[in-house]
């Protein structure tokens, strides 16, 4: 049998669709991200989970719909101590590492806070990074100016910029991962470009924010912007080239991609909406991989694709059987990619609380639902979502809005209590008439 791939899976904290320049944007210089989807996949049609952090970060490690567990109702988690991943969940780490896998995270976790929960509890061996949902790029400071960059269950006092440390640890990872005969699973989960807006060499605005909840709806420009997301593509340049220096990139699998949607300086063209709406510019992600072994290089797939199925498609590659008390809703995608076969129709469901907000995506065609308002939109050839088609397609308007009712009621209900992200119109210049 063929050694198992190692896996080596980059997550992006509120990156825009089209913040990759493989994506269409010019002005901003990303080769090391391109790389990957040189080297392999780069899918037009990949959604996220959910429009805030923790949500979909609960689906990708479990393979199924956030709804299903208690913390996936917190949109997202704000510091709750008795809400978070139950230890005794299977998810992509545990069953990996079950079967012989190494397993580390490095950066982000945001699943729920200790002495509950925690990576090590989930699945993971080794942890070096950051527990709630943003921490200060240069104090590393959380927004309750705690100290929060973590050395397993240790907070620890370093000093540089996260991603660079992020980055550094990573590489340390692989390189100690690549001396043993264990295939190894590194998740380097990235804070960044998530606010607050810090590029290396802006420690002077993490010294202003100093007591601060971090936010600085005053701080931040388009090129600080730009200048967080190419250092890390050049941090992700260092983990390829590690990969390379070790002999492991061809049996490797590559997966870059965010968490969700855009938010104040991302560009999600060619669509509309941000982080925390499920309109396509909330929901839809750079979707990137390369396995050179066994996917031919240089697709693009239109395969409608989520977060959530990447816990199948990872554990399929491995050779892993998926825990049968916990059926993964999400679908394994390596025969699309391996042997390149026409997409494959999906249906996806999503719920926000805010505005009260549902979505539906079906073929081609989305249901949407904000407050009041309902939509049919044809979001293959509408991405932009203007035309609503409900009233001359009716009976497709109705279907969906049944078949969304129908799967809701299979998930835990929505809860007065959940925290759930939003703009108003104070914050946002273009969230006119949001309170």
């Amino acid at each position: 049998m063929p050694k198992p791939p190692n896996i080596v899976f980059i997550m992006a904290d509120d990156l825009g669709y089209a913040d990759v320049g493989c994506y269409g944007r010019p002005e901003l210089s990303t080769p090391n991200i391109d790389r990957i989807a040189a080297r392999g996949a780069r899918l037009t049609q990949g959604y996220a989970n959910s429009a805030v952090c923790s949500a979909t970060r609960l689906a990708l490690i479990t393979g199924r719909y956030q709804y299903r567990l208690p913390l996936g109702l917190e949109e997202p988690l704000a510091g709750k101590l008795d809400v978070g991943l139950p230890p005794d969940h299977p998810t992509l780490p545990s069953l990996l590492r079950q079967a012989g896998y190494r397993t580390a995270l490095v950066g982000k976790w945001h699943l729920g806070l200790l002495p509950k929960f925690g990576p090590l509890k989930s699945g993971y061996e080794r942890f070096y990074g950051i527990r709630s949902g943003t921490a200060d790029y240069y104090s590393h400071q959380n927004t309750r100016q705690e100290l929060d960059l973590w050395e397993g269950d240790e907070p620890v006092t370093q000093i540089g910029y996260m991603t660079d440390l992020l980055g550094d640890r990573a590489v340390a990872t692989i390189n100690d991962f690549a001396a043993g005969e264990n295939p190894f699973l590194l998740s380097l989960h990235f804070n960044a470009p998530h606010w607050p807006w810090e590029a290396p060499g802006d420690r002077a605005e993490s010294d202003r924010l100093r007591g601060s909840n971090l936010r600085h709806y005053d701080g931040g420009t388009q090129q600080t912007y730009f200048r967080m997301i190419q250092a890390m593509d050049l941090q992700i340049g260092r983990v390829l080239q590690a990969l390379d220096a070790h002999d492991l990139s061809s049996n490797t699998i590559v997966v870059f991609t965010s968490d969700n949607g855009g938010e104040r300086f991302s560009d999600t063209w060619p669509f509309t909406g941000i982080k925390t709406e499920l309109l396509e510019g909330g929901l839809r992600i750079p979707t990137l991989l390369c396995w050179p072994a066994q996917i031919p290089a240089g697709q693009v797939n239109s395969q409608v694709a989520i977060t959530m199925d990447w816990c199948p498609t990872l554990l399929e590659a491995a050779g892993i059987t998926p825990h049968p008390d916990y059926p993964p809703d999400g679908i394994s995608m390596l025969p699309m990619l391996m042997q390149h076969t026409d997409p494959q129709p999906r249906k996806l469901f999503w719920r926000y609380k805010t505005n009260a907000q549902r979505a539906m995506r079906d073929g081609n065609f989305k249901y949407l639902k904000i407050r009041d308002n309902t939509f049919l939109f044809d979001v293959v050839e509408d991405p932009r979502e203007r035309a609503n088609l409900q009233n001359r397609r009716r009976d497709l308007a109705d279907r969906l809005v049944a078949e969304w009712t129908a799967w809701n009621a299979t998930m835990l209900p929505e809860i007065p209590d959940s925290f759930a992200e939003t703009f108003n119109a104070a914050q946002l210049a273009d969230h006119i008439g949001m309170a």
